[in-house]
């Protein structure tokens, strides 16, 4: 899976990523916040958004996927995330929504689906 090496998306996404503790910089849907209340006890989306930022500042990798759903094709990708949670693996997609990729506090992760990798 080809990892986001665009300068300016990554740095949009490491910034939303930045802002977890703040509303509104990452978000999940009604099915990833499902999934977390069902499969990761203990976890809220809020420190799932930690663990996204700690995973994505120590290096972690994030995949650029080209979008070929017809009901997402409004996005030209979704990103995704392998992290180690709790001795499991767990993949995260996101979508990243950027406005304008030189506002450095204008851009936004939702997490649209989380599920064992």
């Amino acid at each position: 899976m080809p990892p986001l090496r665009d300068p300016q998306l990554l740095r949009c996404y490491k910034n939303a990523l930045a802002n977890w503790r703040f509303t509104g910089f990452v978000t999940f849907s009604a099915v990833a916040l499902s999934w977390i209340r069902k499969n990761l006890p203990g976890h809220t989306y809020w420190t799932i958004a930690q663990i996204m930022q700690e995973f994505v500042a120590a290096g972690g990798e994030i995949d650029q996927q080209r979008e070929t759903r017809p009901e997402w094709r409004d996005h030209n990708y979704h990103y995704d995330l392998r992290i180690p949670i709790g001795g499991r693996l767990i993949y995260i997609e996101t979508r990243l929504e950027v406005d304008d990729p030189d506002d450095d506090e204008g851009s936004i992760i939702e997490a649209v689906n989380i599920h064992e990798a």
